[in-house]
């Protein structure tokens, strides 16, 4: 299984062979991981892992000492946990980022729906409310009998009025239909639970790819080297013609 954590951004849409895809964008990774749990340390199996960054007055020091240990870092915005099956290849300080996925993917995506604060039982629930007249008085929208007089108590679960939304809500069987590995964005097929900047976590089928921070800088320095060295041996090197001397005549 492969995973990731992010927040989600703006809806917008994406042509394809003269149709329009709804998708949503999703600010994919870089994600560190932070722990890495087994059968002997912990009686399971999971990755920890860290997204997002703020300030570092807001956490407290058993998380500092923590994160310092894994990536050095204390500034962590999210930690989150994914249950995996092996975790023999999965070291600490490794990072995840959008090029785990590709187009094509069938993902479900995790997140918290939007808080809509207390509400009654018609919004909330659906209910059509009474008549507007013929003797009916302030009771357009109420919920009308809770129960039978019998039992004489409330029966759990009955629908009523209270707060609606801040839920966490599985969207599955979504489409990943463009990637953006520049600016590490998913294009996600489809509309996704919660408010903009929200986190969320992206879940589908297949190997996740873990990279190294500090192979990839010296990747680079190494090209930038490279790069260097083949354009100072290319450089032609331009010949003096040779000056001839005009004779000056005698008057």
């Amino acid at each position: 299984m492969k995973f990731i954590l992010g927040k989600k951004m703006n809806m917008t849409q994406i042509w394809s062979d003269d149709k329009v895809i709804p998708c949503t964008a999703v600010q994919a990774g870089p994600c560190f991981v932070t722990q890495v749990k087994d059968d002997k340390s912990d009686s399971y199996k999971a990755i920890q892992v860290s997204y997002g960054e703020r300030k570092a007055k807001n956490i407290s020091k058993s998380v500092k000492g923590h994160l310092k240990k894994a990536i050095s870092r204390d500034n962590v915005a999210f930690l989150r946990e994914f249950r995996v099956n092996d975790v023999s290849n999965i070291e600490t300080g490794k990072f995840i980022d959008a090029s785990s996925f590709s187009i094509g993917d069938i993902v479900s995506v995790v997140s918290t729906s939007k808080g809509k604060g207390f509400q009654g039982v018609v919004r909330r629930h659906g209910f059509s409310g009474t008549k507007k007249t013929h003797g009916n008085k302030d009771q357009l929208r109420a919920s009308g009998s809770i129960g039978a007089k019998g039992p004489a108590h409330v029966f759990k679960g009955t629908k009523m009025g209270g707060r609606m939304g801040g839920d966490r809500v599985t969207v599955k069987n979504l489409e990943v239909v463009d990637i953006d590995l520049e600016n590490n964005i998913l294009f996600i097929k489809g509309a996704i639970a919660g408010a903009v900047n929200s986190l969320v976590m992206v879940k589908g089928d297949g190997e996740i790819i873990l990279k190294d921070l500090n192979s990839e800088i010296k990747e680079e320095k190494v090209d930038v080297v490279e790069e260097v060295a083949s354009s100072e041996e290319e450089t032609p090197t331009v010949e003096e013609a040779p000056v001839e001397e005009t004779p000056v005549e005698e008057k």
